[in-house]
Parts: C-alpha cells; structure tokens; sequence
C-alpha cells in the first residue's frame, strides 16, 4: 500500500485502504445481481452504504482529518482553492441521445 500525504497519517491510510478493499469485494458480485430493477438496485444501495459507515466511516473521517490537517501543515490549501477558482469543477456534459 503506498504512503499517505503525510507520514502520521499512512497508518490510518492503510487501516482505510484495508476497509474499503474488503468491503468493496463484498459489493460488486451481489451488485451486478441487484441492478436487475431500480427498486432492487435502490434497496442494495442503501444497505451497502449503510455498511460502509458501520465498518468504514469512522476510520475514514480520522484519515481525512488527518489529510486536510497535512494539507494546510504543508500549505497546500491555498493552492487547492487557486486551482477551484481557476479551474472549477462541472457537471459533464451528458452524452448525446442516439436516436434510430
């Protein structure tokens, strides 16, 4: 697993990355297998994400603490709002209907 921004907070990067990978797995076989109408693939959601927080929210709201602490450690904010004023990020552009 690679390093994070900052050294103090590779080990919650890993404890993250570790979460996320673990229940990513258990996401995409069942999710092909929900998506069979929109009701079904609604309620698969929720109950994934409702997972997620359980086992994954807690340890990613410490590491993205400890990220945004490193950023403004290193000064690298006032960068990030440069470039969103400068470059802000938009909506896409959805793709053209095909029409046959």
């Amino acid at each position: 697993m690679s390093q994070s921004l900052s050294p103090q907070c590779t080990p919650l990067k890993q404890q993250y990355d570790s979460c996320f990978n673990t229940w990513f797995e258990g996401y995409l076989e069942p999710a092909v297998t929900a998506s069979k109408s929109p009701e079904t693939r609604a309620a698969y959601s929720k109950k994934k994400a409702d997972e997620f927080q359980e086992k994954c929210g807690k340890i990613w709201e410490q590491y993205k603490t400890c990220v945004q602490s490193a950023v403004k450690e290193k000064g690298l904010d006032t960068l990030l709002e440069q470039a969103r004023e400068e470059n802000p990020l938009v909506d896409p552009i959805p793709p053209p209907s095909s029409s046959r």
